[in-house]
């Protein structure tokens, strides 16, 4: 597996301190985020999914613990939209260049405004998508707030 990604490029570049964990990605779970919580043996508040969104139609990015669910509602509020829904998956790649599973917010094709779910904040260290299946960035929520140029807000039902 390589550890150098779009997304780890785009870390080095942002002077951003991480590090990196690998797991075998399983493609048959149920839900992607809490395999690799388990299989890292990490608690799941601190393995953050990435999920690609659309916002009255335009693309954003949406980053939370992957023992929670987004809320819309929230979510739509918080970028001052009147609608939010999941992008499908083939628009998610195709924007983002990763594949599902595989998608960072570190990196994309082209960057989207980005929410990360503020209860994430509390957390000294958080892990995200490292742009590749089964790989996982560990870094300081604040640092990626901070290179994504994103807000911190409640996004979870």
């Amino acid at each position: 597996m390589a550890r150098t990604t779009r997304a780890t490029q785009f870390l080095d570049k942002a002077g951003i301190a991480y590090t990196t964990a690998t797991y075998d990605y399983d493609p048959n779970a149920e839900r992607i985020g809490l395999q690799a919580a388990e299989a890292i043996g990490e608690h799941p508040s601190r393995v953050l999914k990435t999920l690609m969104v659309e916002l009255d139609g335009k693309p954003a990015c949406v980053v939370v613990p992957s023992d929670r669910e987004v809320s819309m509602k929230k979510l739509a509020s918080a970028f001052g939209a009147k609608s939010a829904a999941m992008m499908k998956p083939a628009n998610a790649e195709k924007l983002t260049g990763f594949v599902v599973g595989g998608i960072s917010p570190f990196g994309q094709k082209k960057q989207v405004p980005t929410a990360i779910e503020i209860s994430a904040m509390e957390e000294a260290l958080v892990y995200m998508n490292g742009g590749q299946r089964g790989l996982q960035v560990r870094l300081s929520p604040k640092d990626a707030l901070a290179a994504l140029n994103a807000i911190a807000a409640p996004l979870t039902a």
